[in-house]
């Protein structure tokens, strides 16, 4: 999408290109064929899952190759939308000013700074378009959407990485785990460990070093949950002009913060963060020190670098550092 304040036309878009799509039914293809020698078995048990297997792998393959593409060109009087599935023709429609009569900016339950608008018309029909990739400036878009189609009463959408906040926040503040909680996953812990140990006991069987080895391990593990739980609680970045402020929890719980600031920044890039670049993007900072931060998650690629052109405006990045 093309948002931007300087474009006379604002541009969602959504979907993969065909070679994305490719390289993901091929991988999806790749893993199900690897069920096929199961077919060739006299295992019943094994069979099954073969086809189990490949029913899946087919049809996610066919879900991804069939899901269209969408673009919607949002003018001063009226919306085209454009949807083509992979091997379809291109369908178009046309929405005029008139027809609209309500707008809302509805955020994503999955990822928390992702904004699609639904725009209810008059015959009551709701259109929901693509989400909106400029996640730091909704509020404007929404604002201009709004004034060039004289939709009244819109609210304004909760945005944390507005850029219109005088404090932009990725992630959720932290908050440390319960006492009982990590008593109940340490004790969890230890009887998994136990278990193997004790149901040779039950049954009159001499364990064996494995069973004997995983007592400790268990025991270990209760440690490692009861120290270190709150580590994994992950980061809250606050970012302000001129610096952010990083802050995590140690292992006992107490707070700890970080601060970066534009002169300590070797470079900042996006990287992606699991297996989807739809959902599992986030901003990479590397200190000339040596130290590197990542971000909570973001989302999209696109949305990730929105989020990393702000702070690079903000900490005044020089464009040398700037690999986003």
């Amino acid at each position: 999408m093309d948002d931007a304040t300087a474009s006379t036309d604002i541009r969602l878009r959504e979907g993969s290109s065909i070679a994305q799509r490719l390289i993901v039914a091929g991988c999806a293809a790749a893993v199900a064929l690897c069920f096929t020698p199961g077919l060739f078995t006299h295992d019943t048990l094994e069979i099954v899952i073969s086809v189990v297997a490949l029913l899946v792998g087919a049809g996610f393959v066919v879900g991804i190759m069939i899901a269209p593409a969408v673009v919607w060109i949002i003018t001063a009087n009226e919306i085209l939308i454009g949807r083509q599935s992979p091997f379809g023709r291109l369908r178009t429609r046309v929405v005029a000013k008139d027809d609209i009569t309500a707008l809302q900016v509805p955020g994503s339950k999955r990822v928390k700074a992702r904004f699609q608008l639904v725009f209810t018309l008059a015959s009551g029909e709701r259109l929901t378009s693509p989400p909106i990739s400029d996640v730091t400036h909704v509020r404007d878009t929404v604002a201009r959407i709004a004034a060039q189609f004289e939709v009244p009463n819109v609210e304004d959408p909760v945005n944390p990485l507005d850029a219109s906040n005088p404090e932009m926040q990725l992630g959720e503040p932290l908050e440390t785990f319960s006492a009982r909680d990590i008593r109940i996953v340490s004790l969890i812990a230890v009887s998994l460990s136990a278990l193997p140990y004790a149901y040779k006991l039950w049954r009159g069987w001499p364990p064996s070093h494995v069973d004997i080895l995983l007592l400790p391990l268990g025991v270990l593990a209760a440690f490692a949950v009861h120290r270190y739980a709150n580590l994994v609680t992950g980061a809250f970045w606050i970012i302000r002009e001129s610096d952010i402020r990083v802050e995590r929890l140690w292992g006992d719980g107490s707070p700890r913060a970080d601060h970066i600031a534009g002169p300590d920044v070797k470079t900042i890039t996006v990287e992606r963060r699991g297996r989807s670049e739809d959902e599992h993007c986030i901003v990479v900072i590397r200190l000339h020190s040596g130290r590197r931060f990542r971000s909570p998650r973001i989302g999209s690629r696109v949305e990730a670098r929105a989020v990393g052109a702000e702070i690079v405006r903000r900490l005044g990045i020089g464009a040398e550092s700037n690999k986003i």
